[in-house]
Protein backbone atom coordinates (compact mmCIF):
# COMPACT_ATOMS: atom_id res chain seq x y z
CA UNK A 1 0.00 0.00 0.00
CA UNK A 2 2.78 2.39 0.98
CA UNK A 3 4.71 1.46 -2.16
CA UNK A 4 1.69 2.33 -4.31
CA UNK A 5 1.28 5.71 -2.62
CA UNK A 6 4.98 6.51 -3.07
CA UNK A 7 4.76 5.60 -6.75
CA UNK A 8 1.65 7.77 -7.18
CA UNK A 9 3.26 10.77 -5.48
CA UNK A 10 6.40 10.33 -7.55
CA UNK A 11 4.41 10.18 -10.75
CA UNK A 12 2.50 13.36 -9.92
CA UNK A 13 5.73 15.17 -9.03
CA UNK A 14 7.39 14.11 -12.27
CA UNK A 15 4.36 15.21 -14.30
CA UNK A 16 4.39 18.58 -12.56
CA UNK A 17 8.08 19.10 -13.37
CA UNK A 18 7.52 18.25 -17.04
CA UNK A 19 4.51 20.56 -17.21
CA UNK A 20 6.44 23.47 -15.71
CA UNK A 21 9.43 22.81 -17.97
CA UNK A 22 7.16 22.80 -21.04
CA UNK A 23 5.51 26.04 -19.96
CA UNK A 24 8.85 27.75 -19.32
CA UNK A 25 10.27 26.78 -22.71
CA UNK A 26 7.19 27.79 -24.73
CA UNK A 27 8.06 31.39 -25.47
CA UNK A 28 8.88 33.54 -28.50
CA UNK A 29 12.43 32.81 -29.64
CA UNK A 30 14.77 33.68 -32.51
CA UNK A 31 17.20 31.43 -34.38
CA UNK A 32 19.33 31.95 -37.50
CA UNK A 33 19.17 29.78 -40.58
CA UNK A 34 22.75 28.58 -40.51
CA UNK A 35 24.94 31.11 -38.71
CA UNK A 36 24.65 34.77 -37.78
CA UNK A 37 28.24 35.94 -38.19
CA UNK A 38 29.45 39.29 -36.91
CA UNK A 39 29.69 41.89 -39.67
CA UNK A 40 27.63 39.82 -42.08
CA UNK A 41 24.03 39.19 -43.11
CA UNK A 42 21.72 36.42 -41.94
CA UNK A 43 18.23 35.01 -42.27
CA UNK A 44 16.59 34.69 -38.86
CA UNK A 45 13.32 33.09 -37.77
CA UNK A 46 11.09 34.25 -34.95
CA UNK A 47 9.31 31.15 -33.63
CA UNK A 48 5.96 31.94 -31.98
CA UNK A 49 4.09 29.15 -30.16
CA UNK A 50 0.47 29.55 -29.09
CA UNK A 51 0.29 29.01 -25.32
CA UNK A 52 -3.45 29.33 -24.82
CA UNK A 53 -6.10 26.64 -25.13
CA UNK A 54 -9.00 29.03 -25.71
CA UNK A 55 -7.47 31.77 -27.91
CA UNK A 56 -5.38 32.19 -31.06
CA UNK A 57 -2.34 34.43 -31.60
CA UNK A 58 -3.37 37.20 -33.98
CA UNK A 59 -0.48 39.67 -33.78
CA UNK A 60 3.30 39.70 -33.31
CA UNK A 61 5.36 42.83 -32.80
CA UNK A 62 9.17 42.61 -32.75
CA UNK A 63 11.16 45.63 -31.59
CA UNK A 64 14.74 45.94 -32.83
CA UNK A 65 17.72 46.89 -30.64
CA UNK A 66 18.59 50.58 -30.62
CA UNK A 67 22.16 50.12 -29.38
CA UNK A 68 23.03 48.12 -32.53
CA UNK A 69 20.59 49.26 -35.24
CA UNK A 70 20.14 47.20 -38.39
CA UNK A 71 19.84 49.21 -41.59
CA UNK A 72 18.74 46.31 -43.80
CA UNK A 73 15.67 44.28 -42.76
CA UNK A 74 13.67 42.36 -45.38
CA UNK A 75 10.72 40.22 -44.25
CA UNK A 76 9.79 37.05 -46.09
CA UNK A 77 6.07 36.85 -46.90
CA UNK A 78 4.09 34.61 -44.56
CA UNK A 79 0.82 33.31 -46.05
CA UNK A 80 -2.20 34.89 -44.37
CA UNK A 81 -0.21 37.58 -42.56
CA UNK A 82 0.25 41.30 -43.30
CA UNK A 83 3.67 42.80 -42.57
CA UNK A 84 4.48 46.35 -41.54
CA UNK A 85 8.08 47.57 -41.26
CA UNK A 86 8.63 50.70 -39.14
CA UNK A 87 11.79 52.80 -39.43
CA UNK A 88 13.13 55.52 -37.13
CA UNK A 89 15.73 58.26 -37.32
CA UNK A 90 19.13 57.32 -35.94
CA UNK A 91 20.81 59.45 -33.31
CA UNK A 92 24.13 58.41 -34.86
CA UNK A 93 24.18 57.69 -38.64
CA UNK A 94 25.57 54.38 -39.88
CA UNK A 95 28.10 53.83 -42.67
CA UNK A 96 27.25 50.92 -44.96
CA UNK A 97 28.89 50.13 -48.31
CA UNK A 98 30.19 53.69 -48.53
CA UNK A 99 26.77 55.24 -47.88
CA UNK A 100 25.48 57.14 -44.85
CA UNK A 101 22.36 55.60 -43.33
CA UNK A 102 20.19 57.97 -41.29
CA UNK A 103 17.29 55.57 -40.64
CA UNK A 104 17.05 51.99 -39.43
CA UNK A 105 14.25 49.52 -38.80
CA UNK A 106 12.89 49.86 -35.28
CA UNK A 107 9.93 47.47 -35.44
CA UNK A 108 8.31 44.78 -37.59
CA UNK A 109 4.65 43.87 -37.03
CA UNK A 110 2.69 40.87 -38.33
CA UNK A 111 -1.14 40.98 -38.25
CA UNK A 112 -4.15 39.45 -39.98
CA UNK A 113 -3.17 35.83 -39.51
CA UNK A 114 -3.93 33.27 -36.83
CA UNK A 115 -1.89 30.78 -34.79
CA UNK A 116 -4.39 28.35 -33.32
CA UNK A 117 -4.00 26.52 -29.98
CA UNK A 118 -1.45 23.74 -30.15
CA UNK A 119 0.32 25.34 -33.15
CA UNK A 120 3.31 27.56 -33.81
CA UNK A 121 4.39 29.87 -36.64
CA UNK A 122 7.77 31.06 -37.89
CA UNK A 123 8.34 34.60 -39.14
CA UNK A 124 11.54 34.88 -41.28
CA UNK A 125 13.61 38.04 -41.80
CA UNK A 126 16.78 38.81 -43.72
CA UNK A 127 18.85 41.20 -41.58
CA UNK A 128 22.17 43.00 -41.70
CA UNK A 129 24.70 44.28 -41.41
CA UNK A 130 25.21 42.53 -38.06
CA UNK A 131 27.41 44.38 -35.56
CA UNK A 132 31.05 43.40 -35.15
CA UNK A 133 31.33 44.59 -31.54
CA UNK A 134 28.54 42.51 -29.96
CA UNK A 135 28.05 38.85 -29.08
CA UNK A 136 24.27 38.93 -29.21
CA UNK A 137 21.22 40.99 -30.17
CA UNK A 138 18.15 41.25 -27.95
CA UNK A 139 14.73 41.67 -29.58
CA UNK A 140 11.68 42.57 -27.51
CA UNK A 141 8.54 40.84 -28.75
CA UNK A 142 4.86 41.43 -27.96
CA UNK A 143 2.35 38.65 -28.62
CA UNK A 144 -1.38 39.42 -28.84
CA UNK A 145 -4.20 36.86 -28.58
CA UNK A 146 -7.70 36.87 -30.02
CA UNK A 147 -9.16 37.41 -26.52
CA UNK A 148 -7.20 40.71 -26.30
CA UNK A 149 -4.59 39.25 -23.95
CA UNK A 150 -1.10 40.70 -24.50
CA UNK A 151 2.10 38.90 -23.48
CA UNK A 152 5.29 40.96 -23.43
CA UNK A 153 8.46 38.97 -24.08
CA UNK A 154 10.77 41.81 -23.07
CA UNK A 155 12.87 40.65 -20.12
CA UNK A 156 16.55 40.43 -21.04
CA UNK A 157 18.18 37.20 -19.80
CA UNK A 158 21.22 37.73 -17.55
CA UNK A 159 24.26 35.48 -17.70
CA UNK A 160 24.44 33.21 -14.66
CA UNK A 161 20.88 34.02 -13.56
CA UNK A 162 17.69 32.00 -13.88
CA UNK A 163 15.64 32.49 -17.00
CA UNK A 164 13.11 35.31 -16.50
CA UNK A 165 9.40 34.60 -16.64
CA UNK A 166 8.97 36.42 -19.96
CA UNK A 167 12.38 36.32 -21.67
CA UNK A 168 13.07 38.40 -24.76
CA UNK A 169 14.30 36.60 -27.89
CA UNK A 170 18.11 36.64 -28.05
CA UNK A 171 20.12 36.14 -31.27
CA UNK A 172 23.60 34.74 -30.61
CA UNK A 173 26.29 36.01 -32.99
CA UNK A 174 29.21 33.88 -34.15
CA UNK A 175 32.76 34.91 -35.06
CA UNK A 176 33.22 36.82 -38.31
CA UNK A 177 33.53 34.58 -41.36
CA UNK A 178 36.85 34.28 -43.24
CA UNK A 179 37.39 36.12 -46.52
CA UNK A 180 35.51 34.08 -49.08
CA UNK A 181 37.52 35.58 -51.96
CA UNK A 182 40.79 34.40 -50.41
CA UNK A 183 39.39 30.94 -49.95
CA UNK A 184 38.12 30.94 -53.52
CA UNK A 185 41.57 32.00 -54.72
CA UNK A 186 43.21 29.19 -52.81
CA UNK A 187 40.72 26.71 -54.21
CA UNK A 188 41.37 28.06 -57.69
CA UNK A 189 45.14 27.59 -57.28
CA UNK A 190 44.62 24.10 -55.97
CA UNK A 191 42.36 23.33 -58.92
CA UNK A 192 44.93 24.73 -61.38
CA UNK A 193 47.69 22.69 -59.74
CA UNK A 194 45.56 19.57 -59.86
CA UNK A 195 44.68 20.25 -63.48
CA UNK A 196 48.37 20.72 -64.34
CA UNK A 197 49.28 17.48 -62.64
CA UNK A 198 46.46 15.71 -64.41
CA UNK A 199 47.61 17.16 -67.75
CA UNK A 200 51.20 16.05 -67.15
CA UNK A 201 49.96 12.66 -66.09
CA UNK A 202 47.88 12.49 -69.26
CA UNK A 203 50.93 13.40 -71.37
CA UNK A 204 53.01 10.72 -69.66
CA UNK A 205 50.26 8.17 -70.18
CA UNK A 206 49.98 9.13 -73.86
CA UNK A 207 53.74 8.89 -74.33
CA UNK A 208 53.80 5.49 -72.65
CA UNK A 209 50.92 4.31 -74.80
CA UNK A 210 52.69 5.54 -77.96
CA UNK A 211 55.89 3.80 -76.91
CA UNK A 212 53.95 0.62 -76.21
CA UNK A 213 52.23 0.80 -79.60
CA UNK A 214 55.58 1.32 -81.34
CA UNK A 215 57.05 -1.69 -79.56
CA UNK A 216 54.06 -3.82 -80.52
CA UNK A 217 54.38 -2.78 -84.18
CA UNK A 218 58.11 -3.63 -84.19
CA UNK A 219 57.39 -7.02 -82.65
CA UNK A 220 54.74 -7.73 -85.25
CA UNK A 221 57.07 -6.81 -88.14
CA UNK A 222 59.87 -8.96 -86.75
CA UNK A 223 57.43 -11.83 -86.25
CA UNK A 224 56.24 -11.61 -89.85
CA UNK A 225 59.82 -11.44 -91.14
CA UNK A 226 60.67 -14.49 -89.06
CA UNK A 227 57.73 -16.40 -90.46
CA UNK A 228 58.69 -15.49 -94.03
CA UNK A 229 62.28 -16.58 -93.40
CA UNK A 230 61.06 -19.81 -91.84
CA UNK A 231 58.80 -20.60 -94.78
CA UNK A 232 61.62 -19.83 -97.21
CA UNK A 233 63.92 -22.11 -95.28
CA UNK A 234 61.44 -24.98 -95.33
CA UNK A 235 60.91 -24.55 -99.08
CA UNK A 236 64.66 -24.47 -99.68
CA UNK A 237 65.05 -27.64 -97.65
CA UNK A 238 62.35 -29.46 -99.60
CA UNK A 239 63.89 -28.47 -102.92
CA UNK A 240 67.33 -29.53 -101.77
CA UNK A 241 65.96 -32.91 -100.72
CA UNK A 242 64.36 -33.51 -104.08
CA UNK A 243 67.60 -32.67 -105.86
CA UNK A 244 69.51 -35.17 -103.77
CA UNK A 245 66.93 -37.85 -104.44
CA UNK A 246 67.12 -37.20 -108.15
Amino acid sequence: MNVSRIALVGGVAASTVLLLAGTASAHVSVQPQGEAAKGGYAVINFKVPNERDNASTTKLEVNFPTDHPLASVMPQPVPGWDIEVTTSKLAKPLQMHGKTINEAVSKVTWTGGKIEPGRFQQFPLSVGQLPEDADQLVFKAIQTYSNKEVVRWIEEPKEGADEPESPAPVLKLTAAADDAHGAAGADSKSSDSAAGSAEKSGETTTASASSSDSSDNTARVLGIVGIVIGVAGVAFGVLAGRRRTT
